[in-house]
């Protein structure tokens, strides 16, 4: 059968298939919002008024990570996993679509939806909080840090999808990084620097943690040594490159 290239009816199917998700539709659009307001209502209620700006602030820069760990790492991998499971690509292949040509059209829906929940989650945050608003080269910044994440979160989900072959166990593995990256990054109530030393090390391996934490520092312009947010970021790559690479391997040998 002859080959068929990428084209806007394809992206548009994979693009149904994401937003046709409800979870990634409740956890990548609504949860970060909701999230926001609650642990801004709640505690930020007794802080001066001088610093609860910075605070509320502190809290939405957290919220904007639940965006790509819950579309392109816990939404993909689902996605993807019961994909496999079901042997869709395998048809897919049967019907003229290479792997590469799918996968390129996957990764397009993906960053467009993320797209729309981060404008979503923009302009939410300043109709229903007071937020400090960002020097540009901030904003800027911390949208590259954001995609660069997602891109991340892709690879690792597609990674464990092809290792694990179902969608259980790729849920349950990737339900568990998410939650776990939850608590080390300070994005459940706890600051990373309240938690045991142990933790605190592995905490700083992730890009998550420095924007949770520190990312307040620069976003009105101030100085920010951002050498250890780029290691955590190599760090994690290397990572998502290391589980590519055996998802790759494993599909070769056809196990």
């Amino acid at each position: 059968m002859k080959e068929k290239k990428l084209s806007l009816r394809l992206v548009t199917y994979e693009l149904r298939n994401v937003s046709g998700n409800w979870y990634v539709l409740f956890f990548g659009i609504v949860f970060p919002i909701l999230l926001s307001v609650v642990l801004s209502e709640t505690l930020t209620g007794q802080l001066p008024s001088g610093i609860k700006k910075e605070v509320v602030t502190t809290i939405v820069l957290t919220m904007s990570l639940v965006i790509p760990m819950s579309i392109m790492l816990l939404g993909y991998a689902a996605l993807y996993a019961n994909e496999v499971e079901k042997g869709i690509p395998m048809r897919l292949r049967l019907f003229g679509y290479k792997e590469k040509t799918v996968m390129t059209a996957k990764v397009i829906a993906h960053l467009l939806f993320m797209s729309m929940a981060f404008l979503i989650f923009a302009v939410a945050e300043p109709l229903f909080l007071d937020i400090l608003m960002p020097k540009t080269g901030s904003l800027v910044c911390l949208i590259v840090c954001l995609y660069l994440l997602g891109i991340i979160f892709l690879i690792m989900a597609h990674a464990i999808a092809n290792l694990c072959g179902r969608f259980g166990p790729t849920y349950a593995i990737t339900m568990i990084l998410y939650f776990l990256i939850m608590i080390l990054s300070g994005m459940m109530g706890a600051r990373t620097e309240q938690l045991p030393e142990v933790l605190q090390k592995i905490a700083r391996t992730m890009p998550m943690t420095y924007i949770s934490n520190d990312f307040i520092d620069f976003w009105q312009g101030g100085s920010y040594n951002f050498v250890p947010m780029i290691q955590s970021y190599l760090f994690l790559g290397a990572v998502a490159g290391i589980l590519l690479m055996a998802s790759l391997h494993k599909n070769r040998r056809g196990d």
